[in-house]
């Protein structure tokens, strides 16, 4: 099987691995712990994006040059941008086309994570093509 497809594979299953975890963690805080929409987006993407990085690191992203704290800060540059897109998604979804916080948070997921995938391949981890 294509390098290239393996490790995109690979990347989705350790995203929507993940992002079921922050979803876990959105409706946890949303609807368990009443914490605002917005706050608990943040909260829950910054947790789930963390261990993205040492899954990612360990099981996608083999043969990276890049030191642990050098990826996991480029990645979180990366994930702020994300962030950035997320929350900012989240507030328009809910607020100006009314939907649920969950299918919202879902759709959104779909959008940004292809977006980390493709940033984390060709500039943080730098492995495309090998």
């Amino acid at each position: 099987m294509n390098k290239s497809l393996v490790r995109f594979l690979k990347y989705s299953s350790v995203g929507v691995s993940t992002f079921l975890f922050d979803l876990f963690l959105l409706y946890l805080f949303i609807d368990y712990l009443n914490i605002y929409y917005v706050y608990a987006t943040a909260v829950a993407f910054a947790v789930a994006v963390s261990i993205n990085y040492v899954l990612s690191r360990r099981f996608v992203f083999k043969g990276t040059l890049r030191s642990v704290h050098e990826g996991y800060g480029i990645f979180l540059l990366i994930a702020l941008a994300g962030l950035g897109a997320v929350t900012g998604l989240m507030v328009v979804f809910v607020e100006v086309l009314h939907m649920h916080y969950f299918p919202s948070r879902v759709i959104i997921a779909g959008m940004v994570g292809m977006w980390n995938y493709l940033m984390n391949l060709y500039v943080n981890f730098k492995v495309a093509g090998k």
